[in-house]
């Protein structure tokens, strides 16, 4: 209180000139505070549309990223590739028919030596053919009765099609847990961005009654110090989290596949929210919910079935056939057309593999051994499950318990700092505690929302984990 007497007493022309000081800083920073708390707390935080936007729910986005997100389109279309690979695979079922065309002329005509016509005793005689020109069109048809390769293409059809389709699935769950705690970051920021608008008004007030008071005589110039201290922190947290909007709300728009350049408002539910905390965490970890341990029981049966496939590769391939020939033959080119001898023959054909050099046995002999492996993958898929569980369940509890905790001190920090305030102005309480109050007030609030986000994405984890996610 020395200076502040001092400057009173003995120098008012340097007081006046610390208070035109003063007065002209307080000016800047509530003209700063003014533009900062006047920014638009970005349109996508309301809930309810403007100008025509759409307002999402944290359940809207998701849908939409189940619709358009290009992981999802890529797996959906991966999945009718696997359906018409499985067509293409089993199409040598059908009957395959072909049609074929042979022309044949021939400048200097052939020679065949034949018995002498006269005495078959004599040598050969060689005979020219009369044949110049010929036109053989022929259809031709087979029919694969029984084959090994087409019977393993069928067998499998439908796990490849499974196998497709929890692609699908796998990629809807990361799709959905992705969106929904980009959902929770971002509606973090914006509750933060309007408890830090709340306390720069209030810190603002301080600043004010701190200036006030000591420009009364009343107060120490360091009250104003550590107020307006106080208060640019704030506003620089303030700055931070709207600046943070953008790559957000960019981030969240990514993993909807949503378009770049358009806009959509955020809608929540706070009640709602605060009712879908809760998880029984005393349910039983079921491995086989999990879309990656169905994935790799998927897996499994696949290659079963190419290990039986091998194992009955010695089996014979049977077919039938038929071909129509229709010959045109003349000894004169233009005159090739004028006759014909058509021609069929039906019949059956048998390919039986009797040796492969011992490949079908060392076949067999590596698919088990491959088979074996998913043996160890299972096992170590387990162990990765349990530890996730474990993990996520713990981060739960945790977080739980500490967003209870937070919500305490924040009533309290808040009953706290009214008293000390009303002691400060009562003069019983230095300035210094009313600055701790309220930094403890900011600092609660502003703990109790970051735990209560964290419940809500420590509770999708625990979901995932126990594979209770799916769409």
């Amino acid at each position: 209180m020395e200076y502040h007497i001092w400057l009173n007493n003995e120098n008012p022309l340097l007081l006046r000139g610390l208070c035109a000081a003063v007065k002209n800083r307080i000016t800047h920073t509530m003209l700063f505070l003014a533009v900062l708390l006047s920014m638009p707390k970005d349109m996508r935080s309301q809930n309810a549309s403007a100008n025509g936007v759409q307002s999402f729910s944290l359940q809207d986005c998701i849908d939409y990223a189940l619709k358009n997100q290009p992981n999802i389109m890529q797996a959906t279309l991966g999945l009718k590739i696997a359906r018409t690979t499985n067509f293409i695979n089993i199409s040598g079922w059908l009957p395959q028919v072909g049609a074929t065309g042979n022309f044949a002329f021939y400048p200097q005509p052939t020679t065949s030596l034949i018995s002498n016509p006269v005495n078959p005793n004599l040598p050969l005689v060689a005979e020219r053919s009369a044949i110049q020109a010929s036109f053989i069109p022929a259809l031709n048809g087979t029919q694969t009765i029984f084959s090994p390769t087409l019977l393993y293409s069928a067998t499998t059809a439908k796990l490849y099609t499974k196998a497709a389709t929890q692609i699908i699935d796998s990629s809807k769950i990361y799709v959905a847990v992705a969106v929904t705690k980009a959902f929770y970051n971002l509606l973090l920021n914006l509750q933060e961005i309007d408890v830090l608008k709340s306390d720069t008004v209030m810190l603002a007030k301080s600043v004010r009654d701190a200036y006030h008071q000591y420009v009364g005589g009343i107060a120490d110039v360091t009250d104003y110090q550590e107020a307006t201290i106080t208060l640019n922190n704030t506003v620089a947290q303030l700055r931070q989290a709207n600046e943070n909007i953008t790559p957000q709300y960019a981030g969240l728009k990514q993993l909807m596949g949503f378009p770049p350049h358009n806009d959509f408002n955020v809608k929540f539910d706070t009640a709602q929210m605060m009712k879908d905390i809760g998880l029984d965490t005393t349910q039983q970890l079921q491995y086989e919910k999990r879309i990656e341990y169905q994935q790799l029981a998927t897996d499994r049966a696949l290659q079963h079935k190419l290990t039986g496939f091998y194992e009955f590769s010695f089996l014979p391939t049977l077919g039938a056939y038929f071909n129509y020939n229709y010959e045109y033959e003349s000894n004169k080119l233009n005159n090739l057309l004028a006759t014909a001898s058509p021609n069929s023959v039906v019949g059956l054909s048998l390919n039986l593999p009797l040796f492969t050099g011992l490949s079908r046995i060392e076949s067999v002999r590596r698919s088990k051994m491959q088979e074996k492996l998913f043996d160890y993958s299972q096992q170590n898929l387990e162990s990765v499950i349990y530890t996730q569980y474990t993990q996520a369940i713990a981060n739960y509890n945790s977080n739980l318990f500490n967003m209870h905790a937070q919500q305490d001190n924040s009533a309290m920090a808040k009953k706290v700092y009214t008293v000390v305030e009303m002691q400060y102005k009562q003069g019983i309480v230095p300035y210094l505690n009313v600055i701790t109050a309220q930094s403890n007030y900011i600092s609660s609030e502003i703990g109790y929302l970051n735990a209560l986000f964290q419940v809500l994405s420590s509770k999708i984890d625990v979901e995932q984990a126990m594979g209770q996610i799916s769409y």
